[in-house]
């Protein structure tokens, strides 16, 4: 089964207090001590991000390595083809995927997710597997950029996080460049299964993902059914 669980935003780079949505993520691989892999491309690799990611990550039932490329970088499709799960961090949206490109992690990413490794991943981490994402990575507006196309369609995280998302979004559908939008709010995360949305998952309260569409000239926001996992 392909797998991908798209986040709007949190996780453990605001927090190293919970681990609801990364010990959701761990159970969805096929194995009771996955290895999992993080790839902050998105932020330069920056060390922070990365020492939080081992303070949540080591307390779990697993195994975790990163990946780096802006250090001596490792073999790539050994180290991804053994990975269970695969968790890509927020940033910017538009350097990482040039940088992957060059590399051709692009390429050893999609054959791990054919083989049935979880891509999961927050914002950047998020939008990453889409047809399209709308991204900030440009500081003066929102834009929509080519993603790797895992997915069909196109993916907003942030959509109640960042006041701007919405109307982007509506002008997007309006405008005929989509036709539809996964708007994942903050707090919560979309789980696809073979490239089907089949649940929203709810880390923080009141947190919502939907399919947004252009209904008679209105914007439709049809939430996803949820799995409650706040605690």
């Amino acid at each position: 089964m392909r797998q991908v669980i798209a986040i709007g935003g949190g996780g453990f780079g605001r927090t190293q207090n919970s681990n609801h949505i990364e010990q959701y993520i761990l159970d969805q691989a096929q194995t009771n001590t996955p290895n999992i892999c993080f790839i902050p491309t998105a932020t330069g690799d920056t060390d922070p991000y990365i020492v939080n990611y081992y303070s949540v990550f080591s307390k779990l039932e697993c195994n975790p390595t990163h990946i780096s490329f802006f250090k001596r970088t490792i073999d790539l499709k050994e180290h991804i083809l053994n990975q269970d799960v695969i968790f890509v961090g927020g940033g910017n949206t538009k350097s990482m995927l040039a940088v992957w490109r060059d590399w051709g992690l692009d390429t050893i990413l999609k054959e791990a997710y054919n083989q049935g490794c979880v891509m999961s991943g927050v914002s950047a981490g998020a939008i990453c597997w889409f047809e399209k994402g709308l991204t900030d990575s440009w500081a003066d507006q929102l834009r929509m950029i080519p993603c790797m196309n895992f997915i069909p369609g196109s993916c907003a995280p942030h959509y109640d996080e960042e006041p701007e998302r919405r109307p982007a979004t509506k002008k997007l559908l309006e405008d005929g460049s989509i036709e539809f939008m996964y708007g994942i709010e903050g707090g919560s995360a979309l789980h696809f299964k073979n490239e089907k949305p089949e649940l929203g998952i709810r880390f923080s309260k009141n947190k919502k993902s939907y399919k947004v569409t252009l209904e008679n000239n209105s914007i439709k926001e049809l939430p996803y059914p949820i799995e409650d996992i706040h605690r």
